[in-house]
């Protein structure tokens, strides 16, 4: 059985379009607190934005925004691909590890083989911890937040293990810098790379069958499963692009400082989720969209930088963005109880 258009529910706003729904007056009120939910991220994102440029004049220069681009390229392309996940009903709390054992294995390999080699190996370890993470979840049926957690200390202690707590350098292998230290048109490479990974995957999961599956298996997996959709291998795609991606984060930045340590990426699963719950992605999965998971993460990183340039105290920072992170999720809660 084909199962046609299952991307982002688009309901009618006429009044008893749906049997049984509610009056048409409420309805519209409801639809409008998912539609205000769906691109809310926009308005504060514009709004701060504008308080910035006016109250810091380094901020609307061309160095600070491509820095803050540059910086968030390992969390950007992360994000991206965990929001496949998060959409297509699971979660990954194994990023921050990926992004450090890929990290480190970039950086030693680079120290005696081909650094592009190294890089090749480096995501193939996360293409492998993400496959492990979409079986486990699907085909042995353990719960994704516990599974990615423990996968999480798995991979961190195999990447302490292979560095011995040391921290690895490439100092004298200069050519691995070129991932991320490079410019093309005045534009960091790992800008670029961002740019088009953060594309692809916003293709994949907007405009091909295989992102419409992922709606419908975070949706309702059951109705999904009976209408033909292959479940289990949509959410092993899902896991196994974000792995990659993690992996991919973790090069970057150790190309872009020229060494690697376990400890790396201690937070980064939260900064992460915390991008893609801010964006408006559902945290139960089923709805969600890269492009606003992109903009929750710069959001993000917006405030840091506002943080840095006004000279606040970072403590109100970090109160700031779990303040965020709860009215995000209280809100994602409060549309789904409206709905229904």
């Amino acid at each position: 059985m084909t199962l046609v258009e299952v991307s982002e529910p688009r309901r009618s706003t006429q009044p008893g379009a749906a049997a049984g729904g509610p009056p048409g007056g409420l309805r519209s009120r409801v639809l409008g607190a998912v539609d205000l939910r769906r691109g809310g991220i926009v308005l504060p994102f514009i709004g701060l934005f504008v308080v910035l440029a006016v109250t810091s004049p380094p901020f609307l220069t061309k160095d600070n925004l491509l820095n803050i681009v540059d910086q968030q390229a390992s969390t950007l392309i992360p994000a991206a691909a965990a929001t496949l996940v998060l959409v297509s009903g699971g979660i990954d709390l194994s990023i921050g590890a990926v992004y450090a054992l890929a990290g480190v294995a970039a950086a030693h390999f680079a120290l005696v083989t081909s650094p592009w080699l190294a890089i090749a190996l480096a995501l193939l370890i996360g293409l492998a911890v993400g496959l492990v993470n979409g079986v486990v979840t699907t085909i042995f049926r353990v719960n994704a937040l516990i599974a990615t957690l423990a996968t999480s200390y798995v991979v961190s202690g195999i990447a302490g293990l292979a560095t011995g707590g040391n921290i690895i350098t490439d100092f004298n292998r200069p050519a691995f810098a070129d991932l991320a230290r490079t410019s093309f048109l005045t534009v960091r490479t790992s800008t670029w790379v961002t740019l088009f990974v953060v594309l692809a995957l916003g293709f994949l999961l907007a405009r091909t069958t295989t992102g419409r599956y992922m709606y419908a298996a975070g949706g309702n997996a059951e109705a999904a499963r009976l209408a033909g959709v292959r479940v289990h291998q949509v959410r092993i795609v899902a896991f196994a692009l974000s792995g990659t991606a993690a992996a991919l984060g973790g090069v970057i930045d150790a190309s872009r400082v020229l060494s690697a340590q376990s400890s790396a990426g201690t937070t980064l699963a939260f900064t992460v989720l915390a991008g893609i719950v801010v964006g408006g992605t559902s945290i139960l999965g089923g709805q969600g969209a890269v492009w606003r998971s992109v903009v929750g993460v710069l959001f993000i990183a917006l405030v840091g930088n506002g943080f840095d340039l006004l000279g606040l105290d970072p403590l109100y920072e970090q109160i700031a963005l779990g303040a965020l992170l709860v009215l995000a999720v209280g809100l994602d809660a409060w549309t789904r109880l409206r709905r229904t």
